[in-house]
């Protein structure tokens, strides 16, 4: 089914549960991984994954269509795992540096991370760009999201974005050098 036939379905259909849980079963996997891109723990980004699709849940029968489903879903999994990291920033009484060197040590020891000394070093030169670097770098290397779909999600200009991934690249060779 299309993201058009699921939301009608949701919003006019006898089930909306059934409906909610093809969405759900159609993004789970992809907003996971784009969700732990960003929290880097497996269990932080099935809490947020959760959170992610309660607000969909709640906020379904308002969606206008003006995006695509799946961007607007990427905009509230971004939006929750931005939230998350800022609480655990606040309750820690962290500064955003320790957080991010935090997350880059849980890398090491995440037993679910299986890749290969090369891709925990790219991981690890990914949580050191700025935040917004560092989600645009995620959703167009990773995802190979469009820069439209990115501007959708982000709220941001499609020059913008290609200028944030063109220094997240630069910023990012110059890491793996080191």
């Amino acid at each position: 089914m299309t993201d058009k036939e699921l939301v009608q379905l949701f919003l006019e259909g006898d089930n909306p549960n059934y409906a909610f849980s093809l969405i759900v079963h159609k993004y789970r996997e992809r907003l996971y991984w784009h969700i732990r891109k960003i929290v880097i723990s497996h269990d932080d980004t099935d809490d947020v994954l959760q959170n992610t699709f309660i607000k969909a849940w709640s906020a379904l029968p308002e969606f206008r269509g003006d995006s695509q489903l799946f961007t607007w879903l990427y905009r509230i999994a971004t939006n929750e795992s931005l939230t998350f990291l800022k609480k655990k920033r606040t309750k820690f009484l962290l500064p955003l540096v320790d957080v991010e060197r935090q997350l880059s040590n849980s890398i090491e020891d995440d037993p679910y991370f299986n890749g290969d000394a090369l891709q925990k070093k790219l991981q690890k030169a990914v949580l050191k760009l700025p935040e917004k670097q560092r989600l645009v770098f995620n959703m167009r290397y990773y995802d190979e999201m469009k820069y439209e779909d990115i501007s959708d999600v982000l709220g941001t200009s499609v020059g913008a974005l290609k200028a944030s991934y063109h220094h997240a690249v630069q910023k990012i060779e110059k890491l793996m050098e080191e």
